[in-house]
C-alpha cells in the first residue's frame, strides 16, 4: 500500500514543509536533483525501455551518478577542510621563518660596522702616537679590513642551514596544497552530457585520482609540515 501511494502521489516522500529530502544532508545535483534520496532507485528513476538498459539515459547511469555524487562530496569535503587549514598554517609559518632567516644570514657576512669601528680605533691610536712622538710602527694593525672574508662559526652555519631546510619544506607544502586544491576543484567540476557520458567522465577522473594517490599525498603534507617545524625548533635553540 505504501509503495502504491508513493507511485501515485509524488509528494508522499516530502517533509512537512514540502521540500525534498537530502542525501546525507547534501543537496542532490545533476540529473537526480529532483528525486527523493531514500535508496529505492526503482521508484526514483523510470524503468528503461527494452534494449535500452545501457543507453545514454539508462537508469544504471543515473543510479551511478546518484551514489558517487554523495561519496565524492564527503571525501572531497573532508580533504578540502584539512587543506585550507594546512595552507594557512604553511603560509604563516613560512613568513615567520623567512623573517628570522634574514636576520640569521647576517651572521654569515662580514660585519662592516665592526670593521669601521676597528679601523677608526686604529686611526685614533696612530694620532695619539704622533702627538706624543711615539713610533707609529708600535701601533698594532687592525685585524679587520674591507677585504676581510667572513668566517662564521659552526653554530651560525647550522642555524641558517636548519632554517633554510625548514623554509624550503614549508614552501613545498604550500605549493603542493595549492596544486591539490586545484585537482579537487577539477575533480568536482560539473560537466555536461548524458548520464552515460557523465558517468564515464566521473569514472575516468576517479581512476586518475586513485592512480596518483591524491589522498596519500594529502596525508603526507602534515608529516612534511611537522618535519619542517622540527628543523625550525632545532635551529631556534641553536640561535638562542
Amino acid at each position: 500500500m505504501q509503495n502504491q501511494t508513493s507511485l501515485t502521489n509524488p509528494d508522499a516522500h516530502r517533509g512537512p514543509t514540502g521540500t525534498n529530502r537530502h542525501l546525507f544532508g547534501l543537496n542532490p545535483k545533476g540529473y537526480f536533483m529532483n528525486f527523493d534520496f531514500d535508496g529505492d532507485y526503482e521508484q526514483r528513476f523510470p524503468s528503461d525501455a527494452m534494449y535500452e538498459e545501457l543507453g545514454p539515459n539508462a537508469r544504471v547511469w543515473k543510479t551511478y551518478l546518484a551514489e558517487t555524487n554523495s561519496l565524492d562530496e564527503n571525501i572531497i569535503g573532508e580533504a578540502r577542510d584539512g587543506l585550507d587549514s594546512m595552507l594557512v598554517f604553511a603560509g604563516l609559518f613560512s613568513a615567520v621563518v623567512s623573517t628570522l632567516l634574514v636576520q640569521a644570514t647576517q651572521n654569515l657576512q662580514v660585519n662592516y660596522t665592526q670593521v669601521t669601528t676597528s679601523l677608526v680605533f686604529e686611526l685614533v691610536q696612530i694620532q695619539r702616537a704622533v702627538a706624543v712622538g711615539a713610533s707609529v710602527t708600535d701601533i698594532p694593525t687592525s685585524l679587520l679590513s674591507p677585504t676581510t672574508k667572513a668566517k662564521p662559526d659552526n653554530l651560525n652555519v647550522w642555524t641558517n642551514g636548519l632554517w633554510g631546510i625548514s623554509l624550503s619544506l614549508s614552501l613545498s607544502v604550500a605549493l603542493a596544497t595549492v596544486l591539490v586544491k586545484q585537482w579537487l576543484h577539477r575533480y568536482l567540476a560539473v560537466h555536461s552530457g548524458t548520464p552515460r557520458d557523465r558517468s564515464h567522465t566521473r569514472q575516468f577522473r576517479y581512476t586518475g585520482f586513485e592512480k596518483w594517490q591524491v589522498l596519500n599525498i594529502i596525508g603526507v603534507l602534515p608529516v612534511i609540515m611537522h618535519i619542517s617545524l622540527a628543523f625550525f625548533l632545532v635551529g631556534l635553540v641553536l640561535f638562542l
